[in-house]
C-alpha cells in the first residue's frame, strides 16, 4: 500500500515546470502532433518500465503514462520519492508498481530484470532514461578517471545489463519497444561532456546493432537525443539558468511521441545539421566546438569548489546559446 503523500507534494508533482527566462527549445514537433487516445491506444495491455522514474523527465513520462491510463513501472534508487511519483500516476488514472533498485549495482539490475517479470508476466516497453551527466573540462580529468568509469556505469552497463534481462521475453512474444534517453551531445559532440556523450554513444551504437537482430520479431529500439532539459542534474551549472532549455513536461512530450510512433532515431534539428557538417567536413565543426568551449568556463562544482561562484553568462555566450538552442555546453 502506497501512503497518500501531502497536498502540497502532490501539486509539486503535477505543476508545469517554468524554462528558463521564457525562453523555449524547438523541439515538440520532432515526431508531429500526438492525436488525443494516441498514447492511451498504444499503452493498452502494455507494461512499460522506467528507470530514473523518481525526478526529471522520468517522473514527468510517469505521469503522462498514469494520464493516458496505462500501466508503469518506477524503477530509482530512493523508495520516498517512487512512491511519491506512483500515488500521483495513481490518482491520474494510471497503475504504478515500485521497484526501488540502486543501477549503478549490475546484480541489482540482474535481479530486477527478474523479478518484473516474475511479478507481471510481461513487459512489453523499456524506457532507458536513468542517467548521470558530467561537465568537466579535460584539463580538469586528468587525476578522475573514476568519472568515466561511473558513468558508463549508469549510462551503459546498467541499461545494457536490464535490456539483456527483458530482451529474450520481448522477442519470444514478438513484440518489444526499447527506447533510450540520449542526448543532443552525441551528434553535436560538444566539449566538457566527453564523458557523458561517450557512455550515450556506446548505447546508441549497440542497440542500432540489435536492431539489425530484432527486426523481423517486431522489436523496436529508438534513441532520443534529448536536448537540455530543465532537470537536478544541470542544477550544478548555474549558467544555464539563462540558457534556453526544455521543461521536464515538453521532454515527457518527446518520450510520449516515441512511445506511439517507434522511430529509430529522434534528433532536433541541430543534431541532424551537426551530425552532417561533421561527415562533410570535421575540421570546421572542431573549429566551432572549440568557440563554444572558449566561450564557457567549468562550473565551481567542476573545478571542486564548495563555495566558489560560475562564472557570468557572456553577451556573446548567451547569443551562441541561442544559435545552438538545445545543445548543452
Amino acid at each position: 500500500m502506497i501512503a497518500k503523500p501531502a497536498q502540497q507534494t502532490a501539486k509539486a508533482l503535477t505543476r508545469p515546470t517554468s524554462v528558463g527566462r521564457g525562453m523555449t527549445v524547438p523541439g515538440l514537433g520532432f515526431l508531429g502532433a500526438l492525436r488525443r487516445g494516441d498514447l492511451e491506444q498504444t499503452l493498452r495491455g502494455r507494461i512499460v518500465v522506467i528507470t530514473g522514474a523518481s525526478s526529471g523527465i522520468g517522473e514527468a513520462t510517469a505521469l503522462q503514462i498514469g494520464r493516458a491510463r496505462g500501466e508503469v513501472v518506477l524503477v530509482a534508487r530512493s523508495t520516498d520519492k517512487l512512491e511519491r511519483t506512483a500515488w500521483a500516476v495513481n490518482s491520474s488514472g494510471g497503475t504504478a508498481h515500485v521497484y526501488p533498485c540502486d543501477l549503478t549495482d549490475l546484480d541489482a539490475v540482474g535481479v530486477l530484470a527478474g523479478r518484473v517479470q516474475a511479478d507481471l508476466r510481461h513487459i512489453d516497453i523499456l524506457i532507458n532514461n536513468a542517467g548521470k551527466s558530467i561537465r568537466r573540462s579535460l584539463c580538469l580529468s586528468y587525476d578522475r578517471f573514476h568519472d568515466f568509469q561511473r558513468t558508463m556505469q549508469l549510462n551503459y552497463f546498467a541499461p545494457v545489463r536490464l535490456m539483456l534481462g527483458l530482451l529474450p521475453g520481448m522477442r519470444e512474444r514478438r513484440y518489444g519497444r526499447i527506447i533510450n534517453i540520449s542526448s543532443i551531445g552525441v551528434p553535436t559532440r560538444v566539449p566538457r561532456f566527453g564523458a557523458y556523450i561517450a557512455s550515450k554513444a556506446a548505447l546508441d551504437v549497440l542497440c542500432d546493432s540489435w536492431q539489425a537482430e530484432t527486426q523481423h520479431q517486431n522489436v523496436r529500439f529508438t534513441t532520443v537525443q534529448m536536448p537540455l532539459v530543465r532537470t537536478p542534474m544541470i542544477s550544478a551549472t548555474t549558467m544555464y539558468d539563462r540558457f534556453p532549455v526544455l521543461s521536464p513536461e515538453e521532454a515527457a512530450a518527446i518520450v510520449a511521441r516515441a512511445i506511439v510512433h517507434s522511430p529509430r532515431r529522434v534528433s532536433p534539428p541541430i543534431g541532424s545539421v551537426a551530425a552532417f557538417a561533421d561527415s562533410i567536413s570535421p575540421e570546421i565543426m572542431d573549429r566551432l566546438r572549440n568557440v563554444g568551449y572558449q566561450l564557457f568556463d567549468d562550473s565551481s562544482a567542476a573545478r571542486g569548489e564548495v563555495d566558489g561562484t560560475d562564472s557570468p553568462l557572456s553577451a556573446e555566450g548567451r547569443m551562441f546559446a541561442e544559435i545552438t538552442r538545445g545543445v548543452h555546453w
